[in-house]
């Protein structure tokens, strides 16, 4: 299975799996109460309107290296899912950064209005942690508690919701000196960053490995989360919203400062395949069953959307 098949079978199995949750919360609400359809929705809207499934794609071939078929990975990699479409869904917001086009169709808030987009993206936050409680999702208590801690510290101030905080404070701080560069990598680094990261600890720990395996995996996140936004950056200054599927050029129109503007286009496409590299040799040690991550790897570096 060629990695574009495996990716796509993955996207496949979550997006089934997110529906079922969603039908799930939907049931608790039949009988004599109104559902409140709109919100409904938007949350489909947010969570099934497309999207690669790169995270789940990491926590499930995290888990395969420890042994674990798919779906003892599943519902964790549904629930980091849930996680990464409801910050989009509030990231798109007028408030923060104002887009109309995510995944080449209207953003929620355009879609749905925005008290329906914030609601949708509260309840998919809420909806994560209710997965990861669950039985289902492993036998073992402890491995759950540290699957919620786990992605409670990558989805919170110390991870993504801190990185969006720092990166709209140096946007809209008039007067204040454009980010060095190991600003915006510590601001990355939490932003984009830590919700990779979880999702390739979270294999890890789903597989209970032990610490030498826990840390490989949290840097080879490391690793290609700083390629992912690397990509990003470059697509927002090269690419097209027709072939990206969302507003392009906004970094330079908006004066942000990003690893592109501060390093240059070829420095940065230098450090993006260096990084590429360094998230190959950290899987070595894993053998022939690392195949899948390492074309992960080789995919962020090349994406074009």
């Amino acid at each position: 299975m060629t990695f574009a098949q495996r990716l796509d079978r993955i996207r496949g199995l979550t997006d089934t799996r997110l529906a079922a949750l969603l039908r799930t919360n939907t049931e608790r609400l039949e009988g004599d109460a109104p559902s409140p359809e709109r919100l409904s929705q938007a949350i489909r809207h947010a969570t099934l309107g497309g999207g690669k499934r790169f995270r789940p794609f990491l926590v499930i071939e995290s888990a395969a290296l420890f042994g674990l078929p798919e779906d003892a990975a599943l519902d964790t990699a549904a629930a980091v899912e849930c996680v990464h479409c409801y910050s989009l869904a509030h990231d798109d917001l007028p408030a923060m950064d104002n887009d109309a086009l995510r995944r080449g169709q209207p953003t929620v808030w355009k879609a749905y209005g925005e008290w329906a987009a914030i609601l949708a993206g509260d309840a998919l936050l809420t909806a994560a942690f209710e997965t990861l409680s669950q039985p289902a999702t492993h036998a073992s208590a402890d491995v759950r508690l540290q699957l919620i801690a786990g992605l409670a510290r990558a989805a919170g101030v110390a991870g993504m919701v801190g990185g969006q905080a720092l990166d709209l404070e140096a946007e809209r701080a008039a007067g204040r000196a454009p980010l060095s560069l190991a600003a915006i990598l510590h601001l990355q680094r939490l932003k984009t960053g830590a919700l990779i990261r979880f999702s390739c600890e979270a294999g890890a720990i789903l597989g209970e490995a032990g610490d030498e395996a826990r840390e490989a995996l949290r840097r080879y996140g490391d690793a290609i989360g700083l390629a992912f936004q690397i990509a990003d950056d470059l697509l927002d200054a090269e690419g097209d919203a027709a072939t990206v599927g969302k507003a392009v050029s906004k970094d330079a129109a908006a004066g942000k400062a990003t690893l592109v503007s501060l390093m240059g286009r070829e420095a940065a496409r230098a450090e993006l395949a260096r990084v590429e590299t360094s998230a190959v040799a950290v899987l070595l040690p894993f053998g022939d069953r690392a195949g899948p991550l390492i074309e992960a790897a080789r995919f962020v570096a090349a994406r074009n959307r």
